[in-house]
This record gives structure tokens, sequence and C-alpha cells, in this order.
């Protein structure tokens, strides 16, 4: 069978004290080349891109075709189950997405993950995110979304600074979670060592 698709499902947001788990599977045609924005900046994993790459990548994935469907597992979910099994969660339901309602065959699609993600039909491969390109397409329109959701989510937390540190566990975020108690954003479990 000739393989139409190469499938790529990558997560962000597995390590931050606050904010959802978000998970994209991106599918890429077989036959797609990637080649550099105009600035020259190559397609990579979203964490070895600034934040106005990982935009304009964002940009031109979506002008050149790539299919993707993301899905975010919240704060509370992840306390209830854990954050594995949260972001395992998250990939099973943006595959679902890309073939329900994008309508890409799965059965004629490659399918990777980065380390630590599971799917049924997918090869997990241990640093796909800096390896297999419709895995790093997956982590840099995972990362867009999430970011974009924390920065606007500030606007109603403001007291966190939400837009500077998307979550993570800064400093000045644990200064606020100390000063401020948790909010709705927070994983409560990821918290517990600050007294949340």
């Amino acid at each position: 069978m000739r393989y139409k698709y190469i499938i790529g499902i990558d997560e962000v947001g597995r390590g931050p004290l606050a904010g959802p788990v978000t998970v994209c599977a991106a599918a890429v045609p077989r036959e797609m080349k990637f080649h550099p924005l105009p600035n020259g900046v190559k397609l990579d994993d979203s964490k070895k891109l600034t934040a106005r790459s990982r935009e304009l990548w964002a940009k031109k994935l979506k002008e050149d075709g790539v299919i993707f469907a993301i899905s975010s597992i919240t704060p509370a979910v992840i306390d209830r189950i854990n954050i594995a099994k949260a972001a395992n969660r998250a990939a099973e339901r943006s595959l679902k997405k890309l073939a329900e309602k994008k309508g890409i065959p799965l059965k004629r699609s490659l399918i990777f993950l980065d380390g630590g993600l599971y799917v049924d039909g997918g090869r997990t491969v241990i640093r796909a995110d800096g390896r297999i390109n419709a895995v790093k397409a997956a982590s840099i329109l995972a990362k867009v979304r999430r970011d974009r959701y924390m920065k606007k989510a500030s606007f109603e937390y403001p007291e966190y600074g939400f837009e500077k540190h998307v979550g993570y566990g800064t400093k000045s975020h644990i200064a606020a979670i100390k000063k401020h108690g948790v909010s709705s954003m927070h994983r409560k479990t990821f918290c517990k060592f600050l007294g949340g």
C-alpha cells in the first residue's frame, strides 16, 4: 500500500503548573517539502524556535496544506487521571478528529508520535519532534494554540502573569501562587509543594 499521509502527533504543556495539556495531530501529504521561512528559519521542534518563528511557521503550515486537529485536556481532568493519561487521551481525540472531521484516511497514513505518547496503530519515536517533519509541525501548531489560550486566560487571571510564562513554574509564577493561591487554571496536584 502506498501511504498518502504522514501523521505527526505531539503534545505541549506536560510540565506546567497551570493550563491544559494540548496535543496536535498533523497530517502531512507524503510528498510535501518543507522549505525554510523567508528569514531562513527551518522547520524544527517548537521548543527550539522563537515565539515569532512559531507563529510564522503555524501560518505557513496552514497555507501549505497541512491538515490538523487539536485537543486539550483541562487542569481538573489532569488532576483526576494524571498527566500521562491526559496527554494520551488528547492524542487519541486529536487523531479521531483528524479521521472523522477532516477526512484523513488513517489506514493510508503512517502515524508517528513523540516519546511518551501512544495510540493504536501509531509508532512512538523518542525525540520525534526534532527528527520527523510531521511531528515538528504538530509540535508548532500545538504550542501556538496553547500559548494563545494561556495569553487569553491572563485577562481573567491577571495576577498570575500567564501571558509571560504560559503556566510554567517560573519564580514569578510560584510567587504569585504563594500570594494568591491556586485558581481554576492551576493543576492542584502539580502545586501541592506550594501548599496549593
